[in-house]
């Protein structure tokens, strides 16, 4: 019996950054965690806006920071670097998306502190078209009895699971 998978925000940005890299996650393939760069991210994570920090477990994610700004509410995803915006747009989208399926409206912000930076998130239709689309390609990745193949791209030298790639 085949056991369904559920899909992650962290599986999103995962398939937006690497497709391999998704697949290998999906299979609970661990990346090394004594990488410089997953070190680095981690502390980060753990050292930034600790005054705001309220990590919120949400079904099967987990939000960074959860505010209120007037009679709105905000999430936030922290992130080391804007190098991957693009990724980290659609994590958040996705939070964004299933917070909405569960009734509740939110808008996001995605932080960069390293960077000093923030940037406004709203899940506009098109946004959630985005996100739609992923999440069926991600289907489909996750449903493929082996992983794709390794493609070299900017990301690869500092990934995690480089060496089930490039060895």
């Amino acid at each position: 019996m085949k056991q369904e998978i559920k899909i992650t925000g962290v599986m999103l940005q995962s398939y937006i950054i690497c497709k391999r890299q998704l697949w290998f996650f999906s299979r609970q393939i661990v990346p090394d965690q004594k990488n410089p760069y997953i070190e680095i991210g981690r502390l980060i994570d753990e050292m930034s806006y600790q005054r705001e920090r309220k990590k919120i477990h949400f079904e099967d994610f987990v939000i960074d920071i959860v505010k209120k700004k007037g009679s709105s509410l905000v999430i936030a995803e922290v992130k080391k670097t804007s190098k991957a915006k693009e990724s980290a747009l659609m994590q958040l989208a996705f939070y964004l998306y299933r917070l909405k399926q569960n009734g509740i409206l939110a808008t996001g912000e995605l932080l960069f502190p390293k960077e000093r930076r923030k940037q406004k998130v709203v899940l506009t239709e098109e946004l959630e078209e985005k996100v739609l689309k992923a999440l069926n390609e991600i289907a489909k990745i996750l449903a493929i009895p082996n992983a794709p193949k390794p493609e070299k791209q900017k990301y690869c030298t500092k990934c995690g699971y480089r060496e089930f790639c490039w060895a």
